[in-house]
């Protein structure tokens, strides 16, 4: 117990500023700093992301299918033609359905349970229950305001046709395959690649 009580005492004996090292003082010293500047959010970076974020436009109108479509053969194009080996590059995107735009709705539910009792001490539990649901609409007016859609669901692609210079290459073809199916989901045999003229 003795040691115990001697070793701190020691420890803060030998423990002062002034029993420190140039050297040690100046880590130390930049250690402390380093602790500050890593606490301390920055301002230039936060206002920068807000500023991005206000610059999209979210409410803007949604893309049409045909955009749709011409967006990702597009896309996939200049992502296939970067494939070694891949050459020039034309893709063509089916798609499984339109687009799904779910509306919000209204629900409104009501139950009712009415328990009678007879004479003899017999009981009946009677349970009503009714919902009724009704579209929310943009304006006051549901004649003259469009209904409020939640979200907007893509439509899933249904297959791809790739047609590339180098479509004749195994390595190729298996690539493009893959990538595809990463990308969109969907089986082999709705993939085709075939050779460019």
């Amino acid at each position: 117990m003795r040691n115990k009580k001697l070793w701190k005492w020691k420890l803060s004996d030998n423990f002062h500023i002034k029993n420190l090292k140039r050297e040690q003082l100046v880590m130390l010293l930049l250690a402390g700093i380093l602790l500050l500047v890593l606490a301390v959010p920055v301002k230039g970076e936060k206002q920068e992301r807000q500023d991005t974020y206000q610059n999209e436009d979210v409410s803007g109108p949604a893309m049409t299918e045909s955009e749709y479509v011409n967006y990702l053969e597009n896309h996939l194009e200049e992502l296939f033609s970067q494939i070694e080996g891949a050459g020039d590059v034309a893709v063509m995107v089916t798609l499984a359905a339109s687009a799904e735009k779910v509306v919000e709705k209204d629900v409104q539910k009501e139950s009712e349970t009415v328990t009678e009792s007879d004479s003899q001490g017999g009981q009946r539990t009677t349970t009503r229950s009714s919902s009724a649901q009704a579209a929310l609409y943009e304006g006051q007016d549901k004649n003259t305001g469009n209904p409020y859609v939640s979200k907007e669901i893509t439509p899933k692609v249904e297959g791809v046709v790739v047609i590339a210079s180098g479509g004749d290459d195994a390595l190729v073809v298996k690539n493009i395959t893959e990538a595809v199916q990463a990308l969109f989901g969907i089986d082999t045999h709705k993939i085709r690649i075939m050779k460019k003229n």
